[in-house]
């Protein structure tokens, strides 16, 4: 494998218009300027807002981003061919396009000729003349002209002389790059190194594109494939959101070229922000965390198995492909039934002083199995594992902070609409807390009535955490609606800005939040 390439692959984001095309993905003018900025910090070339003529919100991002200067990447606009039967110079697309004043254009058309024929229903040199004559417009307004081959895979399978007619009609009239499209996302690794082969044979050193979808999970890989066989531009999205199956994932497609292959690929050092960018567009869509996506994901460095953590203790790349900090992300050490004490002394050893206490990691371990089995996981629960240490190592590890006495849960329907009150009474430094608060479910009320009574001897702990997810898992399905549940929370500290989860198991779900929300809390307090 080459590492030591140093052919230059520009990146092209869309996440802002075809990301936005997924389902249950939604960004506001503001999501979209906050993503713009990150994108153009990340080091991407070009950051495709949208089509301006589709609706007010891609127009006024425009607009915004003009007066937001970036400091890297070109902000390019989206758009069609002109219309049949209507000339470029008259045409609304064309003009909101122009309107737009993005530095750079990128115009869609058809080279397919079953579209041509079927969908747009014109002849194939008015087809032809439509891609002509738009890039020409726009190539002659200064604008750089990315030109978005739609279908070619299956165009150039069909009929390749005129997918390849399309392609040349837009490179003489102006355009500076023909990125060819796996519309469908149904093309083979095998037939995009095929086709791409023979197009870089057709137009020597013209500068060709890739854009993927991922309908049989092959868009990061087909990608891949084009830029090995002399494409030199890569679209995509982050986190690979799109219509349908998604995009070319882009968090996994730009390490693949830097480090695997030695591309140049964004700007220097900006790799190292791969990761942190991949999290906050997930958070500004609304999306969960994949897990294990790679390079990006939590888990994709992460060691559960007790050999695989030794050896990775000893010598990082025998069970790890690269250094995680070169795209922004860490390893992590997971502990759970499988665990040796290897997990335990490289999770905490150093920080609780048992790194070469071998009966101390037993005890901790032999905790961890007992609550396991029955229907805890601590994989995702830092806060609790590290709670449920202290406990099990005592001594000055632990301290109790509170006696509960009890608490009482309680959700009336009153006008139509659920209130739930939460009432706690319990003991801290032998003074008696008695507290009530209503809160929007009993998770919220349970968390405010407790950091109600803590708040006298710990100010921070109210306004502080911030709950970021709350997911619940029937433990034992045989027990139908008596099962147990396991109930993990993702909170934020906004005080450290650190990111953990604690996790409760019981038959009663309000109870299991209980048990995580105040493994939440000891957690902060216990390292204040």
């Amino acid at each position: 494998m080459d590492t030591n390439n140093s052919k230059r692959i520009s990146v092209y984001d869309t996440t802002l218009r075809d990301g936005s095309q997924a389902e249950g993905v939604s960004f506001t003018l503001q999501d979209k300027l906050l993503i713009a900025r990150a994108l153009d910090e990340l080091g991407v070339d070009y950051i495709e807002g949208g089509y301006p003529l589709s609706n007010p919100k891609d127009e006024a991002f425009f607009v915004e981003i003009r007066t937001q200067p970036l400091r890297h990447a070109k902000v390019a606009a989206f758009g069609m061919t002109r219309r049949k039967g209507v000339a470029a110079s008259a045409d609304e697309g064309m003009a909101a396009l122009l309107r737009s004043e993005a530095p750079v254009v990128t115009i869609v058309g058809k080279s397919w000729d079953l579209h041509v024929s079927e969908v747009l229903r014109v002849s194939e040199q008015e087809n032809l003349d439509m891609i002509a004559e738009s890039v020409a417009l726009i190539a002659g307004a200064g604008r750089e002209v990315v030109y978005d081959a739609e279908h070619f895979f299956d165009g150039f399978a069909a009929n390749a002389n005129y997918a390849l007619a399309t392609l040349r009609a837009a490179l003489q009239a102006g355009a500076t790059t023909l990125s060819l499209c796996d519309t469908n996302g149904g093309s083979t690794t095998e037939r995009i190194g095929e086709t791409v082969q023979r197009v870089v044979a057709e137009l020597p050193g013209v500068t060709l594109g890739i854009h993927t979808h991922n309908d049989c999970g092959l868009a990061v890989a087909n990608s891949l494939t084009a830029v090995r066989h002399g494409v030199t531009h890569v679209q995509g999205t982050v986190n690979g959101i799109g219509e349908r199956c998604g995009n070319a994932d882009l968090t996994t497609v730009i390490p693949n070229l830097a480090v695997k292959y030695g591309y140049d690929v964004l700007t220097p050092d900006s790799l190292a922000r791969l990761t942190q960018t991949s999290r906050f567009i997930y958070e500004v869509a609304n999306l969960n965390l994949r897990e294990n996506q790679p390079f990006v994901g939590s888990a994709a460095f992460a060691h559960k198995g007790g050999m695989h953590v030794h050896a990775v203790q000893r010598v990082a790349r025998s069970y790890e492909h690269m250094d995680p900090a070169a795209v922004g992300n860490a390893r992590r050490i997971l502990v759970s039934e499988l665990s040796g004490v290897s997990n335990i002394a490289a999770t905490v050893g150093a920080k609780f002083g048992i790194a070469d206490d071998k009966p101390a990691q037993r005890k901790v371990l032999n905790a961890v199995t007992k609550l396991e089995n029955e229907g805890y996981q601590f994989e995702a629960a830092e806060a609790s594992f590290e709670v449920l240490l202290r406990r099990t190592l005592g001594g000055s590890w632990y301290r109790t902070l509170w006696e509960l006495d009890h608490y009482r849960s309680t959700t009336l329907r009153t006008n139509g609409k659920p209130v739930t009150e939460t009432t706690v009474k319990l003991t801290v430094d032998g003074e008696s807390w008695h507290t009530v608060a209503e809160g929007d479910g009993p998770v919220d009320s349970l968390y405010k009535a407790l950091c109600t009574a803590l708040w006298p001897h710990w100010p921070g702990v109210k306004d502080d955490l911030h709950l970021e997810d709350f997911k619940v898992r029937v433990v034992n399905t045989a027990a139908e609606t008596a099962a147990k549940v396991r109930v993990v929370i993702d909170w934020r500290d906004a005080a450290t800005g650190k990111c953990f989860g604690s996790v409760g198991v019981s038959e009663n779900i309000i109870d299991a939040s209980w048990l995580a929300i105040t493994d939440a809390v000891e957690y902060k307090l216990l390292n204040a």
